[in-house]
């Protein structure tokens, strides 16, 4: 289950293959009013479509998640779902779910759990760079610092604490508050003077006008420098770049590598970059490794589903 503050995919396998003659997923979009209730209820009927639901029950879930919950599995805060604020999840699904194992993890985590496994590599950084940024390290392949303390922050490496933009999480200079979507765009807005939206900056990027390449290079370069940070504390083999915003602009990872390879050190670790493989599927695939138990660093029969994430 990849849950998105619009929307939510599912998938059903059976034994790590997928259900029927072909892989059984769909995709509901949460009410558009009605509040908590309105999604639960939702959430419920979704449930029920699931095939051979009532024959063969599920007996396990993984479940990707870009909220911020406490360690019970309370909502602490999701921007995209402001009332989902205080909502017990582990109770709710534990409900619809009853007898199930279910396991929830950051979305960014996650999908770099499922490209890891896509690359064939035990040490990768995913940076995921949509609305917000998010992103995950694997270690030995295992997702760090794994579920039982939290996801890891990629979005909040700070690279300009003195002059970078605020971010939404209150402090300054975040890589998420200089190299996302969102970030690049206003920036460009303020540079034109006019409101510009991402086709605008898609139309001018691909003709290489001045004001784009200016903008997204600064995000991308801001970027870069988290991944070499990053890279520096964990020595992966890989670092992918996916997430919409990057996957839809031609060159950005391109652009990225560029610069990254400018601050590499000689003696310094020397990871691969390049674009993520499994694109918008990435955390859809990490929650099904996650129901499998892939990639995490607690026992298989431990019930305690870890549950934290990143508001963004």
């Amino acid at each position: 289950m990849d849950v998105g503050g619009t929307k939510v995919a599912l998938r059903l396998e059976r034994n790590g293959a997928a259900v029927g003659a072909r892989r059984w997923q769909t995709v509901f979009h949460w009410p558009e009013t009605g509040g908590v209730a309105a999604d639960m209820a939702a959430l419920a009927n979704a449930l029920k479509e699931l095939p051979g639901s009532s024959g063969d029950p599920v007996t396990s879930v993984g479940v990707a998640l870009p909220a911020t919950l406490d360690t019970e599995g309370r909502v602490l805060g999701w921007p995209n779902r402001p009332t989902w604020q205080g909502l017990d999840l582990q109770r709710q699904l534990g409900a619809l779910l009853p007898g199930v194992q279910v396991r929830v993890a950051d979305d960014g985590d996650l999908a770099a759990l499922a490209e890891a496994r896509a690359a064939g590599c035990r040490d990768l950084v995913h940076l995921g760079v949509g609305t917000g940024i998010g992103g995950g390290v694997i270690l030995d392949g295992v997702m760090r610092p794994g579920t039982a303390r939290g996801s890891c922050e990629v979005g909040h490496v700070i690279v300009d604490h003195r002059a970078g933009e605020p971010c939404d999480c209150g402090r300054r200079g975040c890589v998420q508050s200089l190299s996302s979507g969102r970030a690049v765009l206003r920036r460009a807005s303020r540079l034109r003077g006019v409101q510009v939206d991402f086709g605008d900056l898609l139309a001018a990027w691909t003709t290489r006008e001045t004001w784009a390449t200016r903008v997204v290079g600064e995000g991308a370069s801001a970027l870069a420098a988290a991944a070499t940070s990053l890279a520096e504390l964990t020595h992966p083999d890989v670092i992918t770049i996916g997430g919409g915003f990057a996957t839809a602009l031609p060159g950005y990872v391109d652009e990225v590598a560029t610069h990254f390879i400018s601050l590499r050190r000689p003696t310094g670790p020397a990871p691969r970059l390049r674009p993520a493989a499994l694109g918008a599927l990435s955390s859809l695939d990490g929650a099904t490794l996650l129901a499998r138990g892939v990639g995490v660093n607690t026992a298989p029969e431990d019930s305690r589903a870890a549950v934290t994430a990143d508001a963004r």
